[in-house]
């Protein structure tokens, strides 16, 4: 296929949505120099179809993407964040019980000298760099439940926070205030404490009441 090279990173690292787009010529070539294009036979035998879009997509996300030595770099970096940003937000230390950071993480994957591959999803590549850092740093991947009470001038700046970390229910108190059950991944609690304290002034109470 004849790509437009800059769309076409874009796209495997999906900031483009068409695939289409992509494409300098809207055909599958045999020969591009030379102008031949392939058989559907040959297209539907490699490739299962002989639709253009998805051919074009596993073209892309299986094939060489022409794309620049800066290109390639940007794609490894940002994969190895989003990498690092699962782990953090999922998971905790088992020795402490705390967040695993994504600081903490990041140093883990340099000392055990973790290579990323930027063409592949970063969820699929996660199993994998957790078992490379275990040594380093142990990661466990688990819920927390922790109980809430938002005072009653803080509800309706707290009550979206709740819904977003995970809601799992909620009493509400005679004096107007809120007491409410949430479960979210571990390694989120830094985060939900962050916003709650600040929406509340540093008033609301938390207990934790259980892993999961």
């Amino acid at each position: 296929i004849l790509v437009d090279a800059d769309m076409a990173y874009e796209y495997v690292t999906g900031k483009r949505k068409e695939v289409l787009q992509v494409l300098e010529a809207e055909q599958v070539f045999k020969d591009a120099r030379k102008g031949e294009r392939q058989s559907d036979d040959k297209l539907k035998k490699v490739f299962g179809t002989t639709d253009l879009a998805s051919v074009v997509d596993q073209i892309l996300k299986k094939g060489d993407l022409p794309i620049t030595t800066e290109q390639k770099a940007k794609m490894l970096e940002e994969k190895r964040k989003q990498i690092i940003d699962i782990i953090a937000r999922n998971s905790i230390d088992p020795r402490t019980n705390a967040p695993a950071t994504a600081l903490r993480v990041e140093n883990a994957m340099k000392e055990a000298k973790v290579s990323i591959d930027p063409f592949k999803n970063a969820n699929e590549q996660v199993e994998d760099v957790v078992k490379k850092i275990s040594i380093i740093l142990p990661i466990k991947f688990t819920n927390i439940r922790i109980e809430v009470v938002i005072p009653a001038d803080s509800v309706n700046r707290c009550y979206n926070t709740l819904k977003q970390f995970g809601l799992k229910s909620e009493e509400w108190m005679n004096n107007g205030s809120l007491k409410a059950l949430v479960e979210f991944p571990a390694g989120m609690q830094n985060e939900f404490y962050d916003k709650l304290n600040k929406a509340t002034q540093g008033r609301v109470e938390t207990k934790i009441i259980e892993g999961k």
